[in-house]
């Protein structure tokens, strides 16, 4: 962990690389092109592209194709507990040499980069060695610009779910230019998959896409459904059982049937999908600590429940799941700047028995605890604050038979689960 920590500091605090965000493909790509054009050498690329949903889709995608016998390199953003978790490169995780290897080779290009874009060049040239069957990219904040966006020829783009995020990237401050921003780029001539949508961006995807030259594959050719108190995949001619101790929520299902129907669609037969299913579990969302150092420390009766929920979208999806608990459920919550914590909040009403707000540790984006506080009691709920996790688990933890979630930030859940 340390190592991690170190080699965030190491990129934060070097002369060449910026810590800001900065979209612009020209210096990527010029430093793509005096590395002789590693990305070049990926095959069967699929980039995931959206607001909510990206993580989930891309793991359910690796481990359908490693049940397939077959390889696949991952590049997520961000990691949840240590910056290897980015680079998974089809049997292992770059070691922290490797990565520092790769950092020295792209100093060397001279070249003025963002901390993003050297993260995604360790991946690419890394990726390129290791030649995997496939390699899969989850984009950052949008799309135009995004650093992951240097592929000629993807084999297919997935969309995931788009919501009013990141708007203090862009100009115009609105779900229009967000949609714009991820769909209006996407690459002609290749296989994009559309996942669930509110009818509004649905309708606003479908006018982007007219003119583009890709085969498009809508969420309505699949749906979930529930038979007899389980859930399943189903489509025109496959129906899946979702057959899963991990998975918890509707929305978390619902993208794992997307990458069913996309797994479908590469060719993976039914049974290796069935095979798959009982394994995925998504760190971080809606995930409960069964076992670890916190846990020992609670209570039998006392449960606790992880999820870097952080927009709209994502807290009411959270919210439904936590409704169809029947027991009393305390919140820990923090969030980082450039969010919509009053929005946010709203979406959990009627369901915390108290709220403690605290500041994320070693997180400089973090909201202050004071400042969520006040939100927190403007919109009615039973709230305090901790200065830190460890103070708010003293304040929550009893006897009595509880969940303890904690949510709002994966960089949270990223230090809960460090702490376990």
């Amino acid at each position: 962990m340390s190592q991690s920590i170190n080699l965030y500091n190491q990129l934060a605090n070097h002369k060449l690389f910026n810590k800001t965000v900065n979209f612009n493909l020209k210096r990527i790509k010029f430093a793509l092109e005096k590395l002789d054009h590693p990305e070049k050498k990926l095959s069967n690329v699929i980039q995931i592209i959206g607001s909510d949903g990206k993580f989930s889709v891309l793991r359910s995608l690796r481990f359908f194709i490693e049940e397939n016998n077959q390889t696949v390199s991952t590049h997520v953003s961000p990691s949840l507990t240590d910056i290897r978790e980015r680079f998974w490169m089809g049997d292992k995780y770059l070691s922290y040499i490797e990565i520092k290897k790769t950092i020295k080779k792209i100093e060397k290009l001279k070249i003025p980069l963002t901390i993003y874009e050297v993260l995604t060049l360790v991946f690419i040239i890394n990726a390129s060695i290791k030649k995997n069957d496939y390699c899969i990219l989850e984009a950052g904040c949008l799309w135009r610009l995004d650093s992951n966006n240097v592929i000629d020829f993807p084999l297919k783009q997935v969309i995931v779910n788009i919501n009013k995020q990141h708007l203090n990237f862009l100009k115009k401050k609105t779900l229009n230019e967000v949609i714009l921003q991820k769909v209006g780029f996407l690459s002609q001539f290749t296989k994009i998959h559309v996942g669930k949508q509110k009818f509004f961006v649905l309708k606003r995807i479908k006018h982007l896409l007219k003119n583009n030259s890709s085969s498009v594959s809508y969420s309505k050719n699949w749906k979930l459904v529930k038979i007899k108190g389980d859930f399943f995949y189903k489509d025109k001619k496959t129906k899946i059982r979702l057959n899963t101790k991990y998975i918890h929520s509707l929305g978390l299902l619902e993208n794992l049937c997307m990458a069913i129907n996309i797994g479908l669609d590469l060719k993976i037969k039914k049974k290796v999908i069935e095979k798959a299913i009982p394994k995925i579990h998504f760190p971080g969302r809606i995930d409960y600590l069964d076992k670890g150092r916190l846990k020992k420390k609670l209570s039998k009766k006392e449960r606790i429940l992880i999820d870097g929920c952080h927009s709209e979208t994502s807290a009411k999806n959270l919210a439904n799941y936590l409704k169809t608990l029947n027991e009393p459920i305390y919140g820990i919550w923090a969030m980082t700047k450039n969010k919509s914590p009053d929005k946010f909040i709203k979406q959990f009403r009627g369901i915390f028995k108290k709220i403690i707000t605290i500041n994320i540790e070693n997180e400089s984006a973090s909201l202050s605890n004071k400042f969520l506080l006040n939100i927190a009691r403007q919109n009615n709920y039973k709230s305090e604050m901790a200065n830190n996790f460890s103070q708010a688990m003293k304040k929550i933890s009893s006897k009595e038979k509880k969940v303890i979630c904690i949510f709002g930030s994966l960089y949270l859940c990223g230090n809960v689960l460090n702490k376990n």
